[in-house]
């Protein structure tokens, strides 16, 4: 059924133009005062935009309600996670129907093994639904417990902004003790005897730049510890898998140094493990074998463009190069013509008795379990099959290192996530949890596929699809296409409760896995980047394009969707190919490329350098021009068109998407509209407690099946 929604008339924010000259080039801004929130006429016109967007959707609003309550139906709301096994406690997460966030709960481990049903000796450690009582956003971003379980703690954020109060909490009490430290970063490390804390703080550009060290109960000032005066990186805090080292990492978008401080003496500071080497990324944790033999195992680019693994002594001394005699799947050789088919190492998890290591080969993700040696030397080694061709792996909460269990997560796009229990001597598997899906959902109602695209260069790009079994391949289908491409970040083949909506209406759903993404290697990720971006934006025109030529979905009924850099993806495509989209969603999406990496006041652009590039270089500044969103609106028919943003977004600016709709609906010469939704008291992520988030995304696909003319 078509539903046409009415057309009042859109906001109009006035033009105040600002003239910018670089490289001698003139550009005109005529939207940029639109980034001061302390103008009232800013947050008038944002008002304004809400009250636009309301109205011109509030047809949909009972297609929305259909839509929330069935994705609400499939959820068992009250329901709670695995219980992890750390030392003698058994750690979990509950949820409650009627409660929109989770509560952190512990019991004796041995308890919860001989009786796993009875939760009366349960200790809640954290009700998050307290704390958020009184916040329209809310979100913890620490939770780190002392080494005797005696202490926790936790940080909160209030408004979405990513600065945190942190707070330790007296488990045996249940009480906050009276150290309270505010804006912070997320991230802290204890000391093993749980009297010192360290955390990270932030600078004005929103970079954690500095670590601090805390004395429980001391009236002393707190003590800086570390400070990073290099713009381009920021720093984080770990602990080693055996509890012994705290790890300060120090990175930028392609540099890594890593210094490490033994957890029991924080008083003899940070020794660098190697000292930073541009464009060097490296990952350590600590490794102690059953004879007693010490060791850093490292996984690295030097030397190895998919990374390689090596192993390092504590007291210094260069990185050995790790036997390759565990790589089974010969593989073609670092200078051979497929190198980016190799495996990809992108993490590492450290047992007593072997190494797992997190690959990521031909697209997808797998496990490699590595047997060690009583001295802790490498030997065989196997992959971790799984049952479906097109899925996702990724690790669990692996917190004892003397399990004899590996604990993962498997989901593909038609089965629920999944929890196992992978036996590291036997290699069997035991399912323990799948997330629940209640109703008449039946697995078996959906076809899940990859194909290969040939791109606008004739590289081939992988896509992953999902459809009811029942929807006809005869290009009559309604489509959502869902990219991101940045970072190195894959978007991986899982299952979604809330998806499900859309395909029960005939909807095919894919995910276009385009370069500037990791999904292919390191490689993969480099032709995506830099002078080579605008191979994000026409791999995805491309997978769009092939999904209306094959018949998957009809000319006309093509929907794309994509977030923050994926945002940044949709506003180039559909500048590209505006014919190709009969709506596109970009969440706060990173479309005014050029004026935020020429900002240096805004927070991340320097560390952002090292993705995009630096405009100030004039190759930089005109490639940036030649593909940024905002730069490049011009006058053609454009499709529907929703935004969102958030006001206290420290990553994408709520302006870049406000400037965005207004120079779109100045030249477009179409008649669809083009929204903007700006959340006034949330960030990146959008609204916090989980009923708000699945009517926010209720909102999303209700446009979403507007738009492709798939309403019921």
């Amino acid at each position: 059924m078509s539903l046409i929604l009415p057309t009042p008339p859109a906001p109009v924010a006035p033009t105040r133009p600002e003239t910018i000259t670089l490289h001698g080039v003139t550009r005109t801004d005529p939207y940029g005062w639109l980034r001061d929130k302390t103008d009232p006429t800013v947050i008038a016109h944002l008002n304004a935009e809400n009250d636009y967007t309301a109205e011109v959707l509030r047809p949909l609003e009972t297609f929305r309600e259909v839509l929330f309550n069935e994705m609400k139906s499939r959820i068992q709301e009250t329901d709670l996670s695995l219980p992890t096994r750390k030392g003698m406690w058994a750690y979990y997460t509950r949820t409650e129907e009627g409660k929109s966030y989770a509560v952190h709960c512990r019991r004796p481990a041995d308890s919860v093994e001989a009786n796993p049903n009875d939760t009366a000796d349960e200790e809640v450690l954290l009700d998050q639904n307290v704390l958020a009582d009184g916040h329209d956003y809310f979100a913890v971003g620490t939770f780190e417990l002392t080494a005797d379980h005696r202490l926790l703690a936790y940080a909160v954020d209030v408004d979405g902004d990513e600065v945190y109060e942190l707070h330790v909490r007296d488990l045996a009490t249940g009480l906050d003790l009276s150290d309270v430290i505010a804006e912070t970063a997320a991230g802290v490390a204890w000391s093993s005897d749980g009297t010192q804390l360290l955390y990270l703080v932030h600078d004005d550009a929103m970079r954690p730049h500095q670590v601090w060290r805390h004395r429980l109960g001391s009236a002393d000032s707190d003590e800086l510890v570390f400070e990073e005066p290099d713009e381009r990186f920021y720093c984080g805090l770990s602990m080693s898998a055996t509890d012994d080292y705290v790890f300060l990492v120090i990175g930028s978008q392609v540099t890594t140094e890593v210094r490490a401080a033994p957890a029991n003496n924080l008083d003899a500071g940070f020794a660098t493990v190697r000292a930073r080497v541009q464009n060097i990324e490296y990952a350590i944790d600590h490794h102690v074998s059953i004879d007693g033999t010490p060791r850093f195992f490292v996984v690295t680019n030097d030397g190895a463009e998919n990374f390689r693994l090596c192993t390092a002594a504590i007291e210094g001394g260069p990185w050995e190069p790790a036997t390759d005699e565990w790589r089974t799947d010969a593989e073609v050789a670092e200078d051979g013509q497929d190198v980016a088919r190799r495996p990809k190492i992108e993490g590492l998890e450290i047992f007593r008795s072997h190494l797992v290591l997190h690959e990521r080969v031909d697209g997808l993700e797998r496990l490699r379990v590595i047997d060690l040696h009583d001295d802790g030397s490498l030997g065989t080694s196997r992959v971790v099959e799984q049952p479906e061709p097109v899925h996702s792996v990724w690790p669990q909460s692996n917190a004892d290192i003397d399990a004899p269990f590996l604990r993962f997560g498997y989901s593909s796009m038609a089965t629920p996530p999944s929890v196992y229990d992978y036996d590291l001597t036997t290699g069997d598997r035991t399912l323990r949890k799948r997330q629940a899906v209640l109703g008449t959902f039946d697995p078996n109602d959906y076809i899940s596929e990859r194909r290969l695209v040939p791109a606008a260069d004739g590289v081939l790009v992988p896509m992953s699809i999902v459809r009811h079994k029942h929807t006809p391949v005869d290009g009559s289908a309604p489509g959502l296409l869902y990219g991101y491409g940045s970072y190195e970040i894959s978007s991986d083949p899982t299952f979604s409760t809330m998806r499900l909506s859309l395909l029960d209406r005939g909807f095919v759903f894919a995910i276009a896995h385009v370069r500037g993404g990791g999904e292919l290697g390191r490689r993969w990720y480099l032709d995506g980047k830099f002078l080579t971006k605008r191979n994000t934006f026409t791999d995805f025109v491309s997978c769009g394009q092939s999904l209306i030529r094959d018949g998957d979905v009809a000319e006309g009924r093509l929907v794309c969707w994509g977030g923050s850099a994926g945002g940044l993806l949709v506003g180039a495509a559909t500048n590209l190919a505006p014919e190709l989209f009969a709506g596109a969603i970009g969440e706060v999406p990173f479309v005014d490329v050029v004026n935020t990496m020429l900002d240096e006041t805004l927070p991340l652009t320097a560390i952002e350098w090292e993705e995009w590039g630096n405009p100030k270089d004039p190759q930089y500044y005109a490639y940036m021009q030649s593909y940024a969103p905002y730069e490049n609106v011009r006058p053609v028919p454009y499709p529907a068109i929703l935004a969102t943003g958030g006001l206290n977004d420290p990553r994408v600016g709520f302006w870049e998407p406000a400037k965005w709709v207004q120079q779109l609906r100045a030249v477009t010469t179409g008649s669809r509209p083009i929204l903007l939704k700006t959340e006034m008291g949330a960030g990146h992520g959008g609204p916090s407690g989980r009923y708000e988030s699945w009517r926010d995304l209720a909102f999303v696909m209700a446009f979403a099946a507007w738009a492709a003319d798939a309403l019921d």
